[in-house]
C-alpha cells in the first residue's frame, strides 16, 4: 500500500523545523526515529484510554460516589466521541494538514486528560471523557497517516511495522500501569499522566515530522453528518444506561435521518455505496457481534475481580496480561496462517474459542484461584483473539477496491468503537444490574453470572455469520493486505493506511 506520492512531496518544508520533504525521510535517520516516536506516543495515549481506564472504574465509583450508570457513561463517553467522529479526523487530516491536525488532538486530548483528572464529580468526569475522544478521533487516524506520507516507499512498511510493534507493546502492559497507577498515587493519575506524555510528543512532532496532505481534498466535510452520528449514538446509549425508551426511539430516528444524510450529500463522512459488497457488509456484521461481546467482557471482568474476587486494581490489571501479550506476540502469525488458509476458519473458530474462554470465566468467584480459574480462561480467550483479529482486517481490506482500503478500515474501526459503546450501556440493563450493583459482591456475581452468557451468545453468532458468508477472494482479483502485523487493540481492530490513489470520497 503507497501513499499518493507525487503530490505530497510537493507540499514540502513549511517551518516548524521540519528539514525533510514527506515521502523522504529513512527510517534509519535520527529524523525517522523521531517520527516513529511521536506518532507512538499519541496513538499510545488514546490506546491506553480505551483500555486502563477499566481498572479504575471501582476506585472512580468509590471517590466520586457514583452509582455504576456513571461508571458506564465513563466507559462510553469517550467511545461515544472517538466512534462518532474518528473517520471525520481522517479527512480533517488530509485536507489541512495531517501534522497540524495530529498536533490539535494531542492537544484536545491532553487538555480532556486534565479535566479527567482533576474532575470533582461524576458529570465533570464524563463531560472530560467526552472532549478526549474528540482529541483520540483527531490523533488517532493522524498518528498512522503521518507515517505512512512522511517515510520513503522502501521503508514505509517497516515504519508502519514498527508503530503497530510498539503500540502493541503498550497496549500489553497498560491494565498493568493503570493498575499500578491506581493502586499508587491514585485514580486520577490514569489520565493525568497523558499531559506529561503530550508535552513530549508535541515538540518533537513540530521539530521532526514534516507537514503533509491530500492535494485534491475539497475542504468540503461532512460535518452534520457527524454530529447526527453522535447524537444516534448518544440517544441510544443514554436510553440502554437509563432504561428511557422514548429516548432510544428518538435515537433510532436521528440514526435514520444519519443514513438518509449520508446516502444524499456528495462528500459522505460514511461511504455507503462500499456496502455494495457483500462480503464487507457481512465481515462489518460480524465485527459488530465480536467487539460488542469484547466491550462488554472487558468492562464487567475487571469490576468482577475486584467487587467479588478481592483483586486490587494493580492484580486485575496484571490478571488480564496474558490476552494481549498473546496477541502481541501471535498475532503477526496468525496473519500469515489467514492467508495461506483463508479467512473462513478463523473467523469462525476464533470467536468460538473466545466465547469458551468468556464461560470458564463463570468460574471466578469470591474464592478464586488465579491459576486454575482466571489463567485458563483468559489463555483461551487471548487465543482465540489471536485467531480472529489479524484475518478480520484482512478479510475488510479484501472485500473491496484496493483503492477504497483506507476508508473501509476506517469504518471498520469504528463499527467496532460503536459495538463496545452499545455493549457496555446495554449489558448491565439485560443482565439487571442495579445501580449499586458494583458496591455489593452478591448482587454483582449474581449479575455477571447472567451477563457473560449474553457475550458469549453473541460471539456464536458472529462465528456462525462468518461461516456462511465468508469467503476466499477470487486469486486474479487485487488484494490490499495489512500492513499492522501486530494487532494488540481489544477496543477495535487497527486502522490501516492507505493504498494508493485511496481518497475518502468515491
Amino acid at each position: 500500500m503507497r501513499a499518493e506520492e507525487p503530490a505530497e512531496r510537493a507540499v514540502g518544508r513549511d517551518g516548524a523545523g521540519a528539514d525533510r520533504r514527506p515521502g523522504d525521510i529513512r527510517l534509519s535517520s535520527a529524523t525517522g526515529r523521531w517520527v516513529v516516536l511521536t506518532t507512538v506516543l499519541g496513538s499510545g495515549m488514546a490506546l491506553l484510554d480505551s483500555t486502563v481506564v477499566n481498572v479504575a472504574l471501582p476506585r472512580i465509583g468509590e471517590d466520586l460516589d457514583a452509582d455504576l450508570a456513571v461508571l458506564q457513561w465513563t466507559v462510553n463517553a469517550y467511545m461515544l466521541t472517538l466512534a462518532a467522529l474518528i473517520l471525520l479526523g481522517g479527512a480533517l487530516g488530509d485536507r489541512y494538514g495531517r501534522r497540524r491536525i495530529f498536533v490539535l488532538g494531542v492537544v484536545w486530548f491532553a487538555v480532556g486528560s486534565l479535566l479527567c483528572g482533576i474532575a470533582p464529580n461524576g458529570g465533570v468526569l464524563v463531560a472530560a471523557r467526552a472532549l478526549q475522544g474528540i482529541g483520540g478521533a483527531l490523533l488517532t487516524p493522524g498518528s498512522l497517516a503521518l507515517i505512512q506520507a512522511s517515510f520513503h516507499p522502501d521503508d514505509r512498511s517497516r515504519a508502519v511495522g514498527l508503530w503497530s510493534g510498539l503500540g502493541g507493546v503498550g497496549a500489553a502492559i497498560g491494565p498493568f500501569v493503570g493498575g499500578w497507577l491506581v493502586d499508587g498515587p491514585g485514580w486520577r493519575w490514569v489520565f493525568l499522566l497523558n499531559v506529561p506524555l503530550a508535552v513530549l510528543c508535541v515538540p518533537v512532532a513540530l521539530r521532526h515530522v514534516p507537514e503533509s496532505r491530500d492535494p485534491t481534498a475539497t475542504g468540503r466535510f461532512d460535518a452534520l453528518g457527524a454530529l447526527l452520528c453522535a447524537v444516534a449514538l448518544g440517544l441510544v446509549t443514554y436510553a440502554l444506561i437509563d432504561a428511557t425508551a422514548w429516548t432510544g426511539l428518538v435515537g433510532v430516528a436521528v440514526g435514520a435521518l444519519f443514513f438518509l444524510r449520508e446516502r444524499r450529500t456528495p462528500e459522505p463522512m460514511l461511504l455507503l455505496s462500499i456496502f455494495a459488497s457483500r462480503q464487507f457488509t457481512a465481515v462489518n456484521v460480524v465485527t459488530l457481534c465480536v467487539y460488542a461481546a469484547f466491550g462488554g467482557f472487558f468492562f464487567l471482568i475487571v469490576l468482577q475481580l475486584q467487587v467479588v474476587s478481592g483483586y486490587s486494581a494493580l492484580a486485575a490489571g496484571t490478571a488480564l496480561l496474558p490476552t494481549t501479550v498473546l496477541m502481541l506476540l501471535l498475532s503477526a502469525r496468525s496473519g500469515e496462517l489467514g492467508d495461506r488458509i483463508g479467512p473462513r476458519i478463523p473467523l469462525t473458530v476464533g470467536p468460538l474459542l473466545c466465547a469458551a474462554g468468556m464461560m470458564l470465566t463463570l468460574r471466578i468467584g469470591e474464592d478464586v484461584s488465579y491459576l486454575t480459574d482466571v489463567l485458563p480462561a483468559l489463555l483461551i480467550m487471548g487465543l482465540g483473539m489471536v485467531t480472529l483479529v489479524a484475518p478480520l482486517t484482512a478479510t475488510v481490506l479484501a472485500s473491496v477496491e484496493t483503492g477504497r482500503a483506507g476508508i473501509a478500515s476506517g469504518i471498520n474501526n469504528a463499527a467496532a468503537r460503536a459495538a463496545g459503546l452499545i455493549a457496555v450501556a446495554a449489558l448491565p440493563l439485560l443482565a439487571g444490574m442495579g445501580p449499586e450493583a458494583y458496591r455489593s459482591a452478591a448482587e454483582f456475581g449474581e449479575t455477571f453470572r447472567r451477563a457473560i452468557p449474553m457475550c458469549a451468545g453473541v460471539l456464536v453468532a458472529g462465528a456462525l455469520i462468518a461461516w456462511w458468508t465468508v469467503r476466499v477472494p477470487p486469486k486474479e482479483a487485487e488484494v490490499c493486505h495489512p500492513e499492522c502485523k501486530v494487532n494488540c487493540g481489544i477496543a477495535a481492530p487497527p486502522l490501516e493506511p492507505p493504498a494508493s490513489g485511496d481518497r475518502r470520497h468515491h
